[in-house]
């Protein structure tokens, strides 16, 4: 997999500034404010480089207020690494192809993983499956 880089005027230019400091400055969006996607077959791509990161099957409603998923699209999707800010430590979770800031994986999801990736909506794209993909 290709890394992804942009310089910072890069990123501002093509981030609105909400998506910026979520996903450039590992910010948080406000709860219930970006999980309004469609209940339909799909992919959640990044919103910084379109890399497909979750299946819309793997979505549940966790009750956070953010997009939550038991799993990545793939082994290869995201990268995580530890967060030790706000006097606590949790893992973080972004794209793995640019870098982008997603969210946070939790050890309180459903199964069949046990794991809740609790994204922030504003980082991520819904794009609905084909009609040949749905029938498949």
């Amino acid at each position: 997999m290709d890394k992804i880089t942009k310089t910072d005027a890069q990123w501002r230019e093509e981030l609105s500034e909400l998506e910026y400091k979520v996903m450039r400055k590992h910010g948080t969006e406000r709860a219930f404010s970006h999980d309004d996607f469609p209940k339909a077959p799909g992919t959640f791509t990044c919103k910084g480089c379109g890399r497909p990161l979750f299946d819309a099957e793997t979505k549940f409603d966790s009750g956070t207020g953010w997009p939550s998923f038991y799993a990545p699209l793939s082994d290869d999707a995201v990268g995580e690494k530890t967060d030790r800010s706000f006097f606590m430590k949790r893992t973080e979770v972004h794209c793995a192809a640019c870098e982008s800031h997603l969210g946070h994986v939790f050890p309180d999801g459903p199964a069949p993983t046990g794991l809740r990736y609790c994204m922030n909506g504003v980082a991520m794209e819904f794009k609905p499956a084909s009609s040949d993909e749905s029938a498949a």
